[in-house]
């Protein structure tokens, strides 16, 4: 059955960060992903999690120059130190509070640049899965869509396939966002399901608005369904920017928990 976990960039932004640990587990999430944690001090965000009983399992590399319009160094030619230095940041305080996972963010690229970003991303990313594997860890990528960051390099599952293919290590999987691919290219469960052995986590929000997943044009819960059926045993994270207060949305998770609690207990009798 499938586990939901709370991303807690955009979910229970009431709070302080440090406090959004305790809510998810309030609300029943049993584990919980960040974008950059890293203002929180290590010890106090893995004494959050111990205490809730909750599971971290990823975050992202800093993104280097926000002001420069920096999103994500991995792809970026010229720029591989301070990649490597944003991975150690990400992976020590990762493997200091627990996580499972890093995403290696790749960067904005003009189309003049892409074959140059490319090898420099796969080069990059064979540094940070072996540094990553020295904690334990997975390496994610996550195709982004164009929409929201344009030309952002990683914007296709096939793209990303490729890429782990050059790579060659075992623990860098996709990232794979319905609500980005949606948007980019659609055709989600063939998608999911082609690249099933690749995927090492799944987000999920509602398309086009990027709310609670219980609106627009994708049906989230067939998703989940889905990623039940084809054997899919990670989290789903809810990566969604809620509507209004985030415990006032809810109620998405409480249904579809019970729904998929009923079907499982029909499979079994």
């Amino acid at each position: 059955m499938p586990r939901f976990s709370a991303n807690l960039g955009f979910l229970f932004t009431e709070v302080p960060e440090i406090e959004r640990v305790a809510a998810a587990a309030t609300a029943g999430f049993k584990a919980v992903e960040m974008h950059w944690p890293y203002q929180v001090p290590a010890a106090e965000m893995r004494s959050a999690l111990t205490g809730s009983q909750v599971t971290m399992l990823g975050l992202n590399t800093p993104v280097g120059n926000a002001a420069a319009g920096d999103f994500g160094l991995g792809a970026l030619p010229g720029r591989e130190s301070e990649f490597m230095q944003a991975v150690e940041q990400a992976v020590s305080y990762g493997h200091a509070i627990g996580a499972t996972a890093v995403h290696c963010m790749a960067g904005v690229v003009t189309p003049d640049a892409v074959s140059a970003a490319e090898r420099t991303f796969v080069a990059n990313l064979t540094l940070a899965a072996d540094r990553a594997a020295q904690a334990g860890m997975t390496v994610l990528i996550e195709p982004i869509n164009h929409r929201d960051k344009p030309g952002y390099f990683l914007h296709e599952v096939e793209q990303a396939a490729s890429i782990i293919g050059q790579v060659g290590r075992r623990n860098v999987k996709i990232m794979f966002d319905c609500y980005h691919t949606q948007i980019m290219q659609g055709d989600l469960t063939r998608r999911l399901k082609d690249h099933l052995d690749l995927i090492g986590h799944v987000q999920i929000a509602a398309v086009p608005s990027r709310a609670e997943p219980d609106e627009g044009e994708i049906d989230c819960r067939y998703i989940g369904q889905f990623l039940d059926r084809i054997g899919y045993d990670g989290w789903i994270g809810a990566e969604y920017k809620p509507r209004g207060r985030t415990e006032d949305g809810l109620g998405w998770l409480a249904n579809w928990s019970q729904d998929l609690s009923s079907s499982a207990r029909g499979a079994v009798a």
